[in-house]
């Protein structure tokens, strides 16, 4: 009897044993980020670590062109300049992108919304000739579109290239630091890039970088 019962408890065993499969223990930061939207957030993150320090900003800075230039290469047309010197968007009827650097005075602000802006008169006649995105809220994926090594093939579909124009914004908005007071007649320095989809366009600047001086 104690032989056929350990004979059971064997054989029992090695059935478990059978159906028993090994699974690796896979770190969090070595699983595989999954191709649907639900793996978006992850690439997105990526793609800023990997891009926006190393590559974006200094393309941008390298880039950009002082504001009397632009305005005189857009007097020649607005193709012409933006093949030139400019980035367009994916799409049809996409804005061009440019560059931009400049200093000047700021003439009027909106600092009483999250998509707070600054007015600057660049050449010293009293009127303002763009407009300074201000954040928190940044509008439009100018940032994103200047940049050619963004390519909407790379992306999942247009609601992740969306998501990185946005993350771009938030990444820009976060880093810009207002002195306290009124800005109205301090001196504004910035670098940005501005989209335009006509040579008339009113310029409005989502910036890389904002000073301000008394």
């Amino acid at each position: 009897m104690i032989r056929i019962t350990f004979l059971t408890a064997c054989v029992v065993a090695a059935l478990s044993l059978s159906g028993c499969k090994l699974v690796k223990n896979t770190p969090d930061d070595e699983k595989a980020v999954a191709a649907d939207a639900s793996g978006d957030d992850a690439r997105t993150d990526q793609r800023i670590a990997d891009t926006f320090e190393p590559t974006l900003l200094p393309f941008v800075r390298e880039k950009a062109l002082e504001v009397p230039v632009l305005r005189s290469l857009l007097s020649q047309g607005l193709d012409a300049a933006g093949q030139a010197h400019g980035n367009r968007g994916a799409g049809q009827g996409a804005a061009w992108n440019f560059a931009l650097t400049g200093t000047g005075t700021v003439v009027s602000a909106k600092l009483d919304t999250r998509a707070r802006v600054a007015d600057l008169d660049t050449d010293a006649d009293g009127v303002a000739e763009l407009t300074i995105q201000l954040g928190p809220v940044i509008r439009g994926t100018a940032l994103r579109d200047f940049a050619p090594f963004y390519k909407f093939d790379d992306f999942r579909d247009q609601i992740e290239f969306a998501k990185l124009g946005r993350a771009l914004n938030d990444r820009i908005s976060g880093a810009i630091v207002l002195p306290e007071g009124d800005l109205i007649g301090r001196t504004m320095s910035f670098t940005g890039v501005v989209a335009l989809k006509s040579a008339d366009e009113a310029l409005v600047v989502t910036p890389i970088s904002v000073g301000v001086t008394p």
